[in-house]
């Protein structure tokens, strides 16, 4: 009977200690298993942290655009833009465009095309030279704050035909309308395409002709303007200068 209650002793004290183990087992696992799940997060803190480090895209300076577009910055050899482009972007003459209320986004690629020299104009890529990425912007914002300058048809005898390309095209030709792209009173499509209304008819004309010749780069209106005659573009950049 002592044996057998030994044994019984026995058997209880290794169910016991098996079933202690598999608890402790199970609690080990759990441990393992909660680091695991909480593992993932710790990598994703510097990457937060990066994102955060990150600087924000600067903001354009209206008011330093309009002091280098009116002073220029001897300092820097940046001259002012006035001087040819007239106040608030308004020239006096079709020698020079008028830029005031010109889209920001546009003017800025155009003076950045100046500066690399993917648009040729031996004054304007000297004018350019000097000027950063902050400059171009912050006087891009300056006139696309200026109220446009109007500006009137002087050819009757073209009016009809000028309006007739810029409205519809030339079928026959395969030229498009200025319309689609530039909208139908000129003001054209903002960070696409630049307002044509009010523009010098003299500056436009230029213009069309240095696209024609390829002077000028851009594929879709190099294709354009190699379908028009002078006439054709002398009548449509009249039509263009009395847009409001």
């Amino acid at each position: 009977m002592r044996q057998t209650s030994q044994i019984s002793k026995l058997t209880s004290l290794r169910a016991g200690f098996a079933a202690f183990s598999i608890f402790a087992l199970i609690g080990v696992s759990g441990t393992v298993f909660a680091a695991d799940s909480a593992t993932p997060a710790s990598p994703m803190a510097p990457a937060a942290e990066a994102k955060e480090a990150v600087p924000g895209k600067p903001k354009v300076d209206v008011a330093a655009g309009e002091a280098l577009y009116s002073n220029g910055d001897a300092t820097r050899g940046v001259a002012a833009c006035i001087t040819c482009h007239g106040p608030k972007g308004q020239s006096a003459i079709g020698t020079w465009p008028k830029l005031s209320a010109q889209h920001a986004a546009y003017t800025a690629k155009q003076l950045k095309n100046f500066k690399e020299g993917v648009r040729a104009n031996a004054i304007m890529m000297g004018m350019a030279a000097a000027l950063t990425d902050q400059d171009m912007q912050n006087i891009a914002a300056y006139l696309a704050k200026q109220p446009p300058s109007l500006g009137v048809a002087q050819d009757k005898a073209t009016i009809e035909l000028g309006q007739s390309i810029y409205r519809g095209g030339i079928a026959a030709k395969g030229v498009p309308a200025c319309a689609g792209c530039h909208s139908p009173n000129g003001a054209g499509i903002p960070s696409q395409y630049p307002r044509q209304a009010g523009q010098w008819a003299e500056y436009s004309n230029n213009q069309l002709m240095s696209f024609r010749e390829g002077t000028r780069k851009n594929m879709q209106m190099n294709m354009i303007a190699t379908k028009l005659s002078d006439n054709e573009m002398k009548a449509v950049s009249d039509y263009m200068a009395g847009l409001h």
